[in-house]
């Protein structure tokens, strides 16, 4: 055993003997002060090792809590003086700003619309870093239209690179329209790159032209007031302003909603609204009167007509390419003093279709619009037109003088016509029926109409024993559809097919029959025109017709047959050769039928459009039967389905 140890056991036997010994004294040392108390925090439970280390770490910092704030203070510092660093060298040394580059427009702030604008720039780099790969770009309105659109002229010019501090100046020529007294902006745009990036910037600039004189000087002379349904003459003058020739001029016209043009002189280029000015030298005018009339407006509207001047599109004769001007002229509408509407069988509209077995019911609504009195009322109505069947003019109260086809109502034949109240109001009617469009002697009638005329006049006494003459007029046409005939006939023994089967058809055996469909047209044109019908269950078609290049079809699944007919020109089967088709249908009659007269095609329907009336047109036809009335040779007693 080591020696150590040994000395370690003689101590334990000397404890052991003096704690077990009876005459062993303890000793009791007195001090005169109390050691220093230190407070120790003792915990209330077991702690993780990491809360441990963290209970360490704040001890450490506030006992060292100037250290930290030095440390804090240090971190701040140099944060602060890295970034003001960096800011100096890339922000002032080699990075460029927008606020930094000048766009100075140097020319006038006004030129002549259509002429050479000397549009001279100033770029000036003011950054301590060069700008590469400058664009210059120009934007500027193609036309007279007021600001920037879409549809732009622009240039672009690449002006190199521009050194930090340098200056480059750029001299263009731009062509500038517009009425006299506007402005057009143009938008000049700078873009460019940096060293170091590939990123595109733009600086921009706009800059306002503006425009005190016009290529083309507009002039509308017009009414600033209108009534409904009276005449309106609109004067256009058109003058060259420039000092060089110009060639290819159109002058547009766009009408308000409820304008009806009438005439005009000279007449359109194309249209009613387009005009060709041809060349046009310097201080050459053109002079263009517009007359018509406001329908289908109300008191207190205004109407907008817009003149447009310009170059000819070379790709579309119609279009203006570059407008050099426009104008607007505004019309109030305003109510009649003295009021006449002409309604046809009870309707109010512009234009009017009626076929040749409708009789025409005219009816004059009258009134009084004044706050005060109109003698001597007088309503006139002038019938004319290629359609008119004169003897069966019906005047009403009113008298018809046929030499002049009018039509009278006045104070002898209305009696209270003779003074008419404020406000007062009532009616007057006539009669009449459109005429045959074909006969013997006179041929087919081309382009069948009827125009009525209705004026109105009246006197409003003024102060003074002065008399003021009121009128009106408003004017109507009624347009006569052309007679389309549509015939369809069941066949057996005649016809381009050889049929077959039982005569009287029989059970459960196929019997076949050609079905005829022609075609005849009085005066108008029809376009568009299809034929449809469809066959019962019992029917089949066999796919035969002819003529073979007509275009007929053949629904199997809805069983409906029908013809694209497409145009039947005016005098179709009257003047000109008719126009038909013949195709084959087979009857399967079942053992239900005997006995019958089964249909073998259903109801056969027209459509199309009459192209001068302007409206559709419909022709029906009644279903056919096995009773072959168009078949001559056709037994009495065959139509019946026998056993």
């Amino acid at each position: 055993m080591p020696p150590h140890d040994g000395d370690k056991l003689n101590r334990i036997e000397e404890l052991k003997s003096k704690l077990f010994n009876k005459n062993y004294q303890t000793k009791i040392g007195h001090r005169d002060s109390f050691p220093h108390f230190q407070k120790r925090e003792v915990m209330d439970s077991w702690i993780k090792k990491e809360d441990a280390r963290s209970t360490f770490r704040e001890n450490f910092f506030m006992k060292t809590s100037m250290f930290k704030k030095f440390f804090i203070f240090s971190i701040v510092f140099f944060i602060l003086a890295l970034g003001y660093a960096s800011y100096m060298f890339f922000a002032k040394g080699n990075t460029v700003s927008n606020d930094n580059i000048d766009i100075s427009v140097l020319s006038n702030a006004f030129t002549a619309g259509g002429e050479e604008y000397p549009l001279l720039l100033e770029i000036a780099n003011k950054n301590n870093s060069p700008l590469d790969l400058v664009d210059l770009v120009v934007e500027y309105p193609k036309s007279s239209q007021a600001s920037l659109s879409q549809d732009n002229e622009r240039l672009r010019i690449s002006l190199g690179t521009i050194p930090a501090g340098g200056v480059k100046n750029e001299n263009m020529k731009l062509v500038l329209f517009g009425e006299q007294g506007s402005t057009r902006q143009i938008k000049i745009s700078l873009e460019y790159r940096v060293e170091g990036s590939n990123a595109i910037f733009v600086k921009d600039k706009f800059y306002d032209v503006s425009i005190n004189s016009t290529p083309i000087n507009l002039s509308i002379n017009a009414p600033l007031e209108a009534s409904s349904n009276q005449d309106i003459t609109l004067g256009v003058k058109a003058t060259l302003n420039a000092t060089k020739s110009v060639s290819k001029i159109l002058l547009k016209v766009d009408y308000p909603v409820g304008f009806q043009f009438v005439k005009a002189t000279p007449a359109p280029f194309l249209g009613n609204n387009i005009w060709n000015l041809g060349d046009l030298a310097p201080g050459a005018e053109r002079n263009i009167s517009i007359v018509g009339k406001m329908l289908d407006v109300f008191d207190g509207e205004e109407k907008v007509f817009r003149v447009w001047s310009g170059s000819q599109s070379l790709s579309d004769k119609s279009l203006i390419k570059i407008v050099f001007n426009s104008l607007e002229h505004i019309v109030m509408i305003k109510k009649s003093s003295i009021e006449a509407k002409l309604l046809i069988n009870g309707v109010y509209q512009r234009e009017y279709a009626i076929d040749t077995k409708t009789s025409i019911q005219g009816q004059i609504q009258w009134t009084n619009n004044l706050e005060t009195k109109i003698n001597n009322l007088e309503i006139r109505a002038k019938i004319s037109g290629n359609a008119v069947n004169r003897a069966t003019i019906s005047a009403g109260q009113g008298f018809y003088n046929s030499s002049q086809d009018l039509i009278i109502w006045d104070k002898n034949s209305q009696s209270k016509f003779v003074e008419i109240n404020p406000g007062d109001s009532g009616a007057v009617s006539f009669s009449f029926s459109p005429v045959s469009l074909f006969s013997a002697s006179g041929g087919i009638v081309s382009l069948p109409s009827v125009n009525i005329d209705v004026f109105i006049t009246g006197q409003q006494a003024q102060g003074g024993g002065v008399v003021t003459e009121l009128n009106n007029s408003e004017s109507k046409i009624v347009r006569i559809i052309s007679d389309v005939g549509l015939s369809t006939k069941a066949l057996f023994f005649s016809g381009p097919f050889l049929n077959s089967g039982p005569l009287p058809p029989k059970v459960e055996q196929k019997t076949t029959y050609s079905i005829v469909w022609s075609l005849s047209n009085t005066a108008n044109n029809i376009s568009k025109a299809v034929i449809r019908s469809t066959l019962p269950p019992w029917m089949h078609f066999t796919g035969s017709f002819s003529p073979a290049t007509e275009d007929l079809t053949y629904d199997a699944s809805t069983k409906e047959i029908v013809w694209n007919v497409s145009g039947i020109p005016r005098g179709t089967g009257i003047t000109e050769a008719g126009r038909d088709i013949t195709f084959q249908v087979q009857l399967t009659p079942s053992l239900s039928q005997v006995g019958t007269e089964p249909i073998i095609i259903n109801d056969t329907i027209l459509t199309g459009h009459d192209d001068f009336a302007n409206v559709n047109v419909r022709v029906n036809k009644a279903s056919l039967s096995t009773r072959l009335l168009n078949d001559l040779n056709f037994p009495a007693n065959a139509s019946r389905v026998v056993q």
